[in-house]
Parts: structure tokens; sequence; C-alpha cells
């Protein structure tokens, strides 16, 4: 099997990009051939050749709306597709769904969308909800498959009117870790981790505002990512008066040793579809506290692997994040059920085989191109 993915951009690294980076190396080892088409360069593609995943950089794909640019990049992919002619095109995130699609219409190429978060309901601003949902029903006519990583996203997408039967559920999954690096959540005091890049959807800033009201309890905190909200981050935790038990560890290529090292994981955030983040915490066998969005109930289930807290709500956050810092015993008990349910559902390889059956089902049923442009 020839596979193509299509990702939008190479600045940034996210959940998005390392799930395209797994899939990509385990299709290759699985004997299918598998390249990525990426907007630019830079760390994502860093990434891709660290992981022995064959890529091609194009210039005009990128993530901000541009009608020029956008143009330029249909014709970017349309150029490569029309040289690669693979049999399946697996194109992810809102902007390399829609170009990536339409450039399979126009060659006749079987395309699925994985949006990793529909770009409708509330995730859209509501001004723009309207036409977001338009074009994501008008490239829906483009796609054999669209696989949805949360029932949320699935539930998301019937309720936008994208057709159910294009809609297929496939949880993320994440590479297992050896043994060693699991953590010890009921060590004290608790170290809190929390991954996730400094922008737009997550939410350190309430993070920070909810630690600030338990200062008398034994705590720290070690941020892992990057971002253009980090200055801003900075200068809320020093004006909270809890700077120095606030440390910003940079991005991380590999984020198992700090989440070892913690005893609790804490992800902040207004929108998500499934996150990565949460899994690899679960992995480690670490609670988590996480805002109630999106997919993030299907993983973390309230009272048992962690707690969930209302976005954007401090108080509520603060009473979660007390709860745990001062149970160690309820730390340890989360935590091996976040273990055990990663085992059980979140994988690398049950992610694998459910989506190695869609790209067989829609390359053995010879779906329709469905109106090529």
């Amino acid at each position: 099997m020839r596979i193509v993915y299509i990702i939008t951009r190479a600045d940034a690294v996210g959940g998005a990009s390392i799930h395209v980076r797994d899939l990509a190396r385990a299709m290759r080892d699985r004997g299918h051939e598998a390249l990525v088409v990426v907007g630019g360069t830079g760390p994502v593609t860093e990434q891709f050749a660290a992981a022995g995943v064959p890529f091609r950089s194009v210039k005009f794909l990128r993530r901000a709306i541009h009608p020029v640019s956008d143009l330029r990049a249909f014709g970017e992919v349309t150029s490569v597709l029309r040289e690669l002619r693979p049999g399946l095109v697996s194109t992810h995130t809102a902007k390399a769904g829609w170009i990536g699609r339409a450039a399979c219409a126009r060659l006749g190429l079987p395309a699925i969308y994985t949006p990793h978060g529909l770009s409708v309901g509330a995730r859209i601003h509501p001004r723009l909800g309207p036409l977001f949902t338009a074009a994501e029903r008008m490239a829906a006519q483009w796609t054999a498959a669209i696989i949805c990583v949360s029932e949320a996203e699935r539930e998301a997408g019937l309720a936008a009117g994208l057709p159910g039967d294009l809609l297929r559920l496939v949880p993320n999954g994440v590479r297992d870790i050896p043994a060693g690096l699991r953590a010890s959540p009921g060590n004290s005091p608790a170290r809190i981790c929390a991954l996730a890049r400094f922008a737009p959807p997550k939410d350190h800033a309430t993070l920070l505002s909810a630690l600030a009201r338990i200062r008398s309890q034994a705590w720290e905190l070690d941020l892992v990512g990057d971002g253009p909200g980090e200055p801003a981050l900075r200068s809320q935790a020093e004006s909270l008066g809890i700077g120095g038990r606030v440390h910003f560890l940079g991005y991380l290529p590999d984020p198992a040793c700090a989440l070892a090292a913690a005893q609790l994981f804490v992800l902040s955030s207004r929108s998500e579809a499934l996150p990565r983040s949460v899994l690899e915490a679960m992995r480690g066998g670490l609670p988590v506290i996480a805002t109630d969005v999106g997919g993030v109930r299907e993983a973390v289930a309230h009272g048992s692997t962690g707690l969930l807290a209302p976005p954007g709500d401090t108080e509520a956050l603060a009473a979660a994040l007390s709860r745990l810092i001062g149970d160690p015993a309820l730390r340890l008990r989360m935590g091996a059920a976040g273990r055990h349910a990663y085992e059980e559902r979140f994988r690398l390889e049950c992610m694998l085989e459910k989506t190695e059956s869609i790209y067989a089902n829609v390359l053995g049923g010879n779906p329709e191109s469905r109106n090529a442009l």
C-alpha cells in the first residue's frame, strides 16, 4: 500500500504532527510505503527525519487562511500527488484536509481526513461557524472516510450535517514506554507536570491562577512546551507569587522522563479532540486532572483515573488539584487505573489496527472519487 500523508505546518510540533509521524513510521514498519507532505520545514520535519519518515516540503501550505497562498498550495499539493500517484491519501488538520482532499478529487485519488478536532460547533467563533461548517460539508463530497479520534468529535460531525457513513471512530493511541519510565504517583511532595504548547486552545493561565489559590500546599509545577504565550505566563507566575515553584522546561521531543518524575498530570484547555498528552500521562501511570472538553472524558474517568473540571473554572481546578496533592494514596490508585485504561484502549497498536482496516476497506471497496473537480 502506498500512502501519502498531508499535514499543514512544520514550524510547531503538536499532537497532530506527532500522530502523523508515529502513524507513518508504523505503516512503514508494517511493510507499506509512506511519505508525508508538509508545509515548510522546521521542528516537525526534523522529527520526521529522526524517525526515518520521508517527507516532501511544500512552500505555500500554511495554517492561516489566505486565498492566494491557498490556491498556490492547492497547485503544489496536486503536483506532488500527481508525481507520487499514491494508492491512498491521508490528510490531517483542517487546512491540509481541505486542500489535500480537493487535490485528490482533481486527480481521482481516494482521500481520508483526520481533523484532530473538527472545525465546527463550539470550536469555532460563532461568526465563522457557518463558513467552516459549509467548507467541511463541501469537502466531505471528496472523502472516502473521516477518522474521528473521539466519540465527541464524531458527534460534532453528525451535528454539523456530515454524512454518518463517513465518520469512523479511531481513538488516539501512543507507543508504550519501558517500565522504568513509569511514574511513582504516591511519592510526596507532589510534582505536577503539564505538557502543552503555550498557545490557544491551551489555557495555562487558569492553571496558574488555580495553583496560586493553593499555595499553602506542597507542590512544584513543570511546564513542558513552548509557544508565543510563554512570556505572559512567566509574568503571570511572578505576579501571583508562585514564580519560584513554576519551572519552564521548554519543548521536549520525548516528554517521558518529565512525566516519570511527576506525581500528577494536568491539562487545562478550552478545546480538545482527544489529547495525546493525557494518554501519555496515563501510559506512565499518572493520575490526570483535565478540563472536561471534547473527548477528554472518554479517557479520563472522573473519580477513577483522574478528576475533571469545567473549562476556565479556576475554583474547580484548584479544588481538584488540592484534593490530589493532599492524597498520595488516591494518586496511586488513580494512576494504576489510568495505566490499566491505557493498556486496554489507548495503545498505539490498537489505533494502528483500526486505521489499517479502514485503509484496506477504502481501497478494497473502490470508493467513489466523489464529484471530482
